[in-house]
C-alpha cells in the first residue's frame, strides 16, 4: 500500500484540502457548498468477505458486533468504474505519513478519529472533478469499540483499540483509561484491550477488507481500502449550490470475530479463544437526500 501512498501523497499535495469538523464556529469552513462524509456503523448491514460478497461465519468461529467508541480514515478515493485502478480517481483525503518508525507508516497522532454519525472530512465541492462516480474507496486506519466476554464464569466488557491501517507510526495512544506507549511502527492488526482487571496488547493475523471490484481494480495486500458501490452513480456537475452528504455505512455485522472452543458463541479469552479478525465486512456509500 506505502507505493501507492507515496504517489498519491504528491497528488494530494497539489490538492490541498481543509479537514474540519461539523461545528458551526469553526473559522476553517470552506466557502461555498461542501461535500460532506459521515460515519454510519450498522450491525444489520450484510457480512462480506475480501472479495466483498456474503460471508457466513467458518466453523469453529463466533463473532458479535462491537460498539464503537470511534474509527478513522486514512484514504477517500471517488473511482469512476470498477475498471479505475487504485490511485487514479479523484483523491478528496489523505492522512499524513512518516519514516520516522523506519518504514512508511501512517501518523496516528494527526488521524481525526469520529463516532457512529458524525462527520469526519469536509472537501470543497469546487475542488472535486466533475465527473460521474460508482464507487467510493475508504482505507480505514483506527478502530475504538467495547466488546463483550466471559471469564471464571462472570460476564464483563472491555475496550479494544484495533490498527487496522497497513503500517502506523504510534507514539503512544488511549484505549479507555490506560494509556500505552509504542514510540514505533505497528503493522495492521496491532490492537491493545483494557479491561477493569488488565491491559493487554497484540497482533490480529488477519483483517478482512471488502473489495467487490478486486478483479477489475485490486489493492495492495494489507492495506484496509474498504470499497463500496453507490446505488446509482454519483454525479457531480461542477455547478453545485448546496452542500452534498454521503454517508459511509460500515458493516459492523460479527466484525469481531474469535475461535469458539468451547462452542457457546461468547468469546472466553483466557480459554485461549483468539482473535482472528477484526476488519469491517462492508461499505456502502449513502447520498443523504
Amino acid at each position: 500500500m506505502n507505493k501507492y501512498l507515496i504517489t498519491t501523497a504528491m497528488l494530494f499535495l497539489g490538492f490541498s484540502i481543509a479537514l474540519t469538523s461539523c461545528d458551526k464556529d469553526d473559522t476553517n469552513k470552506p466557502d461555498g457548498p461542501v461535500l460532506r462524509f459521515k460515519f454510519l456503523m450498522d450491525p444489520t448491514q450484510e457480512r462480506l468477505g475480501n472479495l466483498g460478497t456474503p460471508a457466513a461465519m467458518p466453523t469453529g468461529h463466533a463473532g458479535q458486533n462491537p460498539q464503537f467508541n470511534g474509527i478513522s480514515a486514512h484514504y477517500v478515493e471517488l473511482a469512476p468504474t470498477a475498471f479505475t485502478p487504485l490511485g487514479n480517481g479523484t483523491i478528496l483525503f489523505m492522512n499524513e505519513e512518516t519514516t520516522a518508525g523506519g518504514s512508511q507508516a501512517i501518523v496516528f497522532k494527526k488521524e481525526v478519529i469520529k463516532n457512529n454519525g458524525e462527520v469526519f472530512l469536509e472537501v470543497p465541492l469546487s475542488q472535486v472533478a466533475a465527473g460521474s462516480y460508482e464507487w467510493l474507496r475508504v482505507s480505514l486506519a483506527y478502530q475504538n469499540f467495547d466488546v463483550q466476554f466471559k471469564a471464571s464464569g462472570l460476564s464483563f466488557t472491555g475496550t479494544l483499540a484495533s490498527f487496522v491501517g497497513y503500517n502506523t507510526y504510534i507514539e503512544s495512544f488511549k484505549i479507555k483509561d490506560s494509556t500505552v506507549v509504542v514510540n514505533g511502527n505497528r503493522a495492521q492488526g496491532y490492537w491493545g484491550f483494557e479491561t477493569i482487571y488488565t491491559l493487554n496488547t497484540g497482533q490480529a493475523p488477519a483483517t478482512t477488507v471488502p473489495n467487490p471490484i478486486q478483479a477489475t481494480s485490486p489493492i495492495p495486500l494489507n492495506s484496509c481500502v474498504v470499497t463500496g458501490g453507490f446505488a446509482q452513480p454519483f454525479v457531480i456537475t461542477g455547478e453545485e449550490t448546496e452542500d452534498v452528504t454521503i454517508l459511509v455505512s460500515l458493516s459492523t455485522n460479527k466484525s469481531f470475530e474469535w475461535e469458539d472452543l468451547n462452542g457457546d458463541n461468547i468469546w472466553d479469552p483466557l480459554d485461549g479463544e483468539n482473535v482472528v479478525d477484526m476488519g469491517l465486512r462492508g461499505l456502502i456509500p449513502i447520498v443523504e437526500q
